[in-house]
C-alpha cells in the first residue's frame, strides 16, 4: 500500500465519508420504530466510531510538514539563518529579571527576621 501524497486531503476525505455514514445511520434510526432497524443503525454508527479512532491513530503517525525544513530554502537564506543563529548564540544574554518570591517565602523570611535568624 503506497502512502497518499497529501495526508490532509486523506483526512478530509475520510472525515466527510464518516460524517455522511453517521448522518445516514441517524436518519435511519430517526424515521423508524422497528428495533431491528434501530439496532442496525446503532451498529453502523459504532463501526464509524471505530474507523474514526483508527483514522486518528494513522493521522497521528504521519509526520506534520515543517515549514522551515532544511534543504527546502535557497542557499543564501540558509546562510543568513545560520549567521543569525550564530550571532544569537554568541551574544551574552541579558541578565534575567529576578523571579518573584512566593508569598509564603516572604512571610517566612519576615518571621525569621523578627527572631533575628537567617
Amino acid at each position: 500500500m503506497s502512502p497518499t501524497p497529501d495526508p490532509s486531503a486523506w483526512r478530509a476525505d475520510i472525515q466527510a465519508r464518516l460524517m455522511a455514514a453517521i448522518d445516514a445511520a441517524w436518519a435511519l434510526a430517526e424515521h423508524s420504530d422497528d428495533p431491528a432497524v434501530i439496532a442496525k443503525a446503532r451498529e453502523k454508527a459504532k463501526l464509524c466510531g471505530q474507523i474514526a479512532a483508527t483514522a486518528r491513530k494513522v493521522a497521528a503517525m504521519t509526520p506534520a510538514e515543517r515549514p522551515g525544513k532544511a534543504g527546502s530554502g535557497r542557499p543564501l537564506d540558509l546562510i543568513a539563518d545560520f549567521v543569525r543563529d550564530m550571532e544569537a548564540a554568541t551574544t551574552a544574554p541579558a541578565e534575567p529579571p529576578p523571579e518573584p518570591r512566593a508569598a509564603q517565602a516572604v512571610a517566612m523570611r519576615a518571621a525569621l527576621a523578627k527572631l533575628k535568624r537567617r
